[in-house]
């Protein structure tokens, strides 16, 4: 179901799309292709919207700190703004500091996309197009973008990115919601129980650019090979986490790039039951503790946001793999499609 959602300064119109399915319902907008809400049922049935988001289109235009977007050209940080591809060097849109972040000032979060719906068999779902022209941000290539949000008869949420380019570019395209399964605007994230998949994460400096080289979560607060709480890793006495304000790190999938989504994270709420399971094809995960709401923004629930009152899981290539010959490529050539996949499986 299709209604509209609101109208940009200048006069574009805004939609918002509903879908249900298996259990599961969300509201999709065009703008940014953001998830606005998206609605599970606890262990007794009670259903909330467990996405952080906004009432208006003015608030997401005006203040939004990526609430459920889809993220581009290159999802988290590149060091400087800068790389250098096939002996071109490249200046990018820099809005985080001296970095360029989520893919500069106007990423794809902040652009109108073109949205389809459909069914097929017993999903139904989105098409989001966007064309990003060449040397928009700083990045080159004209890139043609397709991502198809899926809503299976199980209730799972199911991204599929593609994306082609006429002349070689980098590209890291990632979703940005904001998780709190125990619902929206309910308080803090810290009683969450965390499984990730991975023995190494990517340190960073003080700028929050990685060092280089993947270190052993091994005696760190990054250690979520066992399920943990949350709050505990983030009382730890780390210097990773004084960069970070918490936590805002990449973790390095022990299954590396995989063919097919493969599971990769599994995130629990024990007071209301609600599970979020987690698959990707991408060998990176960016486990971000919501460090930077800082109580100036508030949700549909009317309720403050405040620190670590809530999570992004990330999937994704690694931050700053353009100037890191080390760590998987995001390069993208004519001819080639880039394609990720990432599954949301809920449960109680």
């Amino acid at each position: 179901m299709k209604s509209l959602f609101g109208t940009l300064a200048d006069g574009t119109k805004v939609h918002s799309w509903s879908l249900a399915n298996g259990g599961t319902r969300m509201k999709v907008l065009s703008y940014g292709g953001i998830v606005r809400s998206l609605e599970v049922p606890d262990r007794d049935g009670r259903y909330a919207n467990i996405s952080l988001g906004f009432d208006s289109i003015e608030e997401y235009v005006a203040k939004s700190p990526y609430f459920g977007a889809l993220i581009g050209r290159y999802g988290n940080r590149i060091g400087k703004g800068q790389f250098t591809l096939d002996g071109q060097s490249y200046q990018l849109s820099v809005d985080d500091g001296e970095n360029s972040l989520h893919g500069g000032a106007k990423g794809f979060d902040k652009h109108v996309w073109d949205v389809e719906p459909f069914t097929k068999g017993s999903d139904v779902g989105l098409y989001l197009h966007h064309t990003s022209a060449d040397g928009e941000m700083g990045y080159p290539g004209t890139l043609k973008v397709k991502v198809t949000y899926t809503l299976t008869k199980h209730g799972d949420w199911r991204i599929d990115y593609e994306a082609t380019t006429d002349k070689a570019t980098v590209v890291n395209l990632t979703s940005h919601v904001y998780w709190n399964l125990a619902g929206e605007g309910s308080g803090t994230i810290e009683n969450h129980e965390l499984k990730i998949a991975a023995s190494r994460y990517t340190p960073v400096d003080s700028g929050l650019i990685p060092t280089g080289e993947p270190a052993p979560v091994t005696g760190t607060p990054f250690d979520f090979r066992s399920t943990r709480a949350i709050g505990e890793a983030l009382r730890e006495a780390h210097q990773q986490l004084l960069y970070a304000k918490g936590i805002d790190h990449n973790w390095v999938l022990d299954k590396g790039i995989s063919p097919r989504p493969e599971w990769c994270a599994t995130l629990k709420d024990p007071s209301s039951g609600r599970t979020l399971r987690m698959a990707t094809t991408e060998p990176g995960l960016q486990f971000y503790s919501g460090n930077f709401l800082d109580g100036t923004l508030v949700g549909p629930s009317g309720h403050i946001y405040r620190q670590g009152d809530a999570l992004c899981l990330e999937t994704q290539h690694f931050p700053d793999s353009p100037n890191k010959p080390s760590f998987p490529s995001t390069v993208l050539r004519p001819g080639q499609t880039y394609r990720s996949t990432t599954v949301h499986s809920f449960s109680r």
